[in-house]
This record gives C-alpha cells, structure tokens and sequence, in this order.
C-alpha cells in the first residue's frame, strides 16, 4: 500500500512500528519516521508512542510498559527521520527499565525513560470508581464532524476533521471552536472525553498502550486552556508540552470508547498541569497521566 492510500489510523500503526532495531556497544538504535501536523513540528505524542515501541523491542514480550515519564528538549522536524537511542538501564526479577534520547540532525528532541512489568503479577488492586451518569459517546458529536465546516480555513480543523486517527467525543462543550467562558467564570478546568481509533486496529497490547499515550496528547492541554478561558484558537496563542508522564494499570483495547476524567489543579509562569484519569467504557480504569505545557498569550488577547 502506499502511503497516499493508507487511513490515518493505518498510517499511524505504520509509522509507531518503526524501523528494524540494530546494537552498537550496549545501545540500541531504531529509525523511525513522523505523521503529519499542522504545526510542521513533530507531535509530541507521537514521539512519546514511538519512544515506548522503540523500547519495547528490548524487552521480553511478556514484559508490557507501566509507565513512561519524558521530557521535550526541543522541536522536531517532520520532514526529517527520527533515530531512537535505546540504553538498558536494568533488567530485574519484574521490571526493566530503559532509557531513550531521541535526535535528529540538529540535535536531541526527547529523552524519556520508561519500565516494563512482568505480566500476571498479583498485589493490592483498587481504583476511583467512573464518573456515575455520563452521556454515552453514541450520542456525542464526534470533533471531525465539528471541524468540517471549518477545515478549508484553517490547517488544524483539516487536522481533526481529516487526518486525525481518532474519533474524539467531548462530553463537556469543547474548547476547539472558542473559550469556555463558564467554566474559567467558576474557575474550573473540568471536563470528560470520550475517545477511540477511527477504524480497526489490529495490534499487540504495546502497540495498543502506545496509542493512547498519542492519543491523550491531543486532549491533555484542554483543561488548563479551559479554565484560563483560552482556546486553541486564542489570537496570538503559543504552547508546547515540555513533559508528559503516563502510569498503565490494566489492558488497553484502543477500539473501544474510553473516558477521559480530566482537570487542572494549577497554573504559574506560563506553565500548566494538565491531569486526567482513563476509563473503559465499562468502567475499569485502565490508565492515568500528566502534563505539563507552556501556554503563552498576549495580554490583550487574554482580556
């Protein structure tokens, strides 16, 4: 298949699956390529999904990623390769943990370092409980649907209408086409996603954990934005993740609607924290995250 014919959810099992693994003293190298964005820079997700695959071809497969916390040095170029630097920094009786620096020709963009978990482990299990009476995906409007009137005027409403491989459904109004005035009036950055791939994904558990780690990038700034009464398209508006942590508790299955319960609790310097917890549409809570990410506006588009 070439690339032009490929879905955006086949294109995006194509390129987390990255090149062919090769070691050179102690480390291990893999290739990998970029998925379009609208900013020209690499998407930050991404980068983060194909960090864990990248690690993931250095661990036994019984081994799946808990966790995963990593830190963006600076911004790549989708125009250019991606080269995953794997370091083995421990192989224990459950765990293995590794680190991964990711480059291009200007230089490291990422360096993260995630863990692997021997499957079948048993120990303390409890969890918080799905928010109780929220509306089922089935009835949302999806946020391709919302962006299609929009998608010849602006490159990141094309982005979600056409390009993106997920089917994002906000149950709390979303903030892609304006501020949430109400919201940032009571002071709150609260809000509930629903999301899943667009299509079938016919994948292992690894491949499945790393697409939510791209997927939860699309929505993780959402809430800080939310509660400054800001929106993706605020005059003037900057942002940029500058770390992103993610903890698995339980299988993934990306096809199926998941729940995101999110919200902020603070934001100083031009920095905010984004938080959010995962839930399957049954109601297990399969994962949970944090980020954080500069958001810069003029003053006076902040008014």
């Amino acid at each position: 298949m070439t690339q032009e014919k490929l879905t955006p959810l086949e294109r995006l099992v194509k390129v987390l699956n990255l090149g062919e693994p090769s070691q050179y003293r102690g480390h291990t190298y893999v290739n990998g390529e970029s998925l379009y964005f609208p900013t020209g820079r690499v998407y930050g997700g991404q980068v983060i999904a194909q960090s864990l695959i990248a690690a993931s071809k250095t661990v036994a497969p019984s081994r799946l990623p808990h966790s995963i916390h990593g830190y963006f040095i600076a911004a790549g170029d989708i125009r250019q390769d991606l080269l995953f630097d794997v370091e083995s920094l421990r192989d224990g009786r459950s765990f293995s943990a590794r680190r991964v620096n990711v480059t291009q020709s200007e230089g490291p963009i990422l360096t993260a370092i995630t863990s692997f978990q021997e499957q079948g482990q048993s120990g303390v299990e409890f969890a918080d409980p799905m928010p109780e009476n929220v509306p089922d995906p089935e009835g949302l409007t999806s946020a391709k649907e919302l962006m299609e009137p929009y998608a010849d005027k602006s490159p990141f409403a094309k982005f979600y209408a056409k390009k993106s491989p997920f089917d994002i459904r906000h149950v709390t109004p979303t903030i892609m086409l304006g501020a949430d005035r109400e919201s940032a009036k009571h002071d709150s950055g609260k809000q509930m996603v629903w999301m899943r791939a667009d299509g079938h994904a016919d994948v292992p558990q690894v491949m499945h954990r790393a697409m939510l780690a791209l997927g939860c990038d699309q929505v993780m700034m959402e809430p800080v934005l939310r509660r400054a009464g800001l929106s993706i398209s605020t005059p003037g508006i900057s942002y940029a993740s500058i770390d992103h942590s993610m903890w698995w508790y339980r299988d993934i299955d990306i096809n199926q609607w998941h729940l995101y319960v999110q919200d902020t609790p603070t934001a100083a310097h031009g920095r905010g924290l984004g938080i959010a917890k995962v839930y399957s549409q049954d109601g297990d809570l399969v994962a949970a995250m944090t980020q954080e990410a500069m958001i810069r506006v003029p003053q006076t588009a902040a008014e």
